[in-house]
């Protein structure tokens, strides 16, 4: 395994991140195809033994389970200091007033709750979910400082926004001498390319790392696009992501497959390996609900795509609406 800083900061990830997302109580949240904790230490186990170290969950994943699988599979299986812990803020996790968002009241909750799920007394790398346009930026990011510097958060991080949200935010912090930014956790996958435009650039010449999730496009790229699986089934938010541009989505699917068969490799490890060669991308935050997945992934971190490969898989896309 290789190890990277994230961002300009000295803090050193793997070059992969495993994603939690797909652990936690099934018939609890919006993850009806999440595995249970039985089922899920196996893989974090073998994740470590990989060495893997970087861990990235939300206080939403499976109603707040999956940080509980997630802290107990830490505490067996590796040294909580060779951790490092990304979990996330924003969605609501009750019904009611200041369930949601990033108000100062809300953030101060919603560690203390993430804390006591993962069970320990710091989180490495704190990340805003969302952008939240209802609260003042200065109100979030001088909350987010004081995590830091109560020392129940090493580092901040962001997902899924708009570059100027993002370039305000930072902006923000440094004006007022806060903590900033070191990282961005945004989609980008063949299929979603739109980070391109504009996310990548900013994050590249701040000095962000970028830990690209659905880095497989929720498992498109390593299939059939007619191809059915429990989760292509059941998620609904997946399912949506790809109607409006289907026709040119499926002749990318059909591409991976191609130079996959030319090169006698899974279709992932040369969906990984494209995002693997992109200079901004730090780490992409992969998901495996089986340890054949996890292993796939890895070795896609040898896997190096010739320039006709590159343009080969890039040549086919069409600009996507903005998720």
């Amino acid at each position: 395994m290789e190890y990277v800083k994230l961002g300009r900061s000295g803090l050193d990830v793997s070059k992969l991140s495993l994603g939690t997302m797909s652990f936690g109580v099934p018939e609890r949240g919006n993850t009806p195809w999440s595995l249970n904790e039985e089922n899920s230490r196996p893989i974090i186990k073998r994740a470590i033994e990989l060495g893997i170290n970087f861990f990235s969950t939300a206080n939403m994943y499976s109603d707040g389970t999956s940080e509980e699988i997630l802290g107990r599979a830490i505490r067996d299986f590796a040294r909580r200091d060779e951790a490092v812990i990304a979990t996330k803020v924003f969605v609501p996790m009750r019904k009611g007033p200041n369930a949601m968002g990033l108000s100062r009241k809300t953030i101060m909750t919603e560690i203390d709750n993430s804390l006591r799920r993962l069970g320990t007394d710091y989180i490495d790398l704190y990340q805003i979910h969302r952008y939240d346009p209802d609260t003042p930026v200065e109100e979030t990011m001088e909350a987010l400082h004081d995590l830091v510097k109560a020392g129940k958060v090493r580092y901040l991080g962001a997902s899924s926004m708009l570059a100027w949200q993002f370039a305000k935010a930072q902006s923000t912090a440094e004006r007022n001498g806060w903590t900033r930014f070191i990282a961005m956790e945004n989609r980008l996958n063949l299929l979603y390319r739109e980070e391109e435009r504009e996310m990548l650039p900013l994050c590249k010449d701040q000095g962000v790392g970028i830990t690209p999730y659905l880095p497989l496009a929720a498992g498109r790229l390593t299939r059939d696009w007619d191809q059915l699986t429990e989760r292509s089934e059941k998620d609904q938010v997946a399912k949506a992501m790809f109607t409006r541009t289907e026709e040119a989505d499926r002749k990318v699917v059909q591409r991976v497959a191609e130079v996959a068969a030319n090169r006698g490799l899974p279709r992932a490890q040369i969906a990984l390996a494209w995002l693997l060669h992109k200079e901004e991308v730090t780490a992409p935050v992969i998901g495996s609900t089986r340890i054949s997945q996890l292993e796939d992934s890895v070795s896609a971190l040898s896997v190096q795509l010739t320039s006709e490969e590159i343009t080969s898989l890039e040549e086919l896309y069409i600009p996507h609406p903005f998720i």
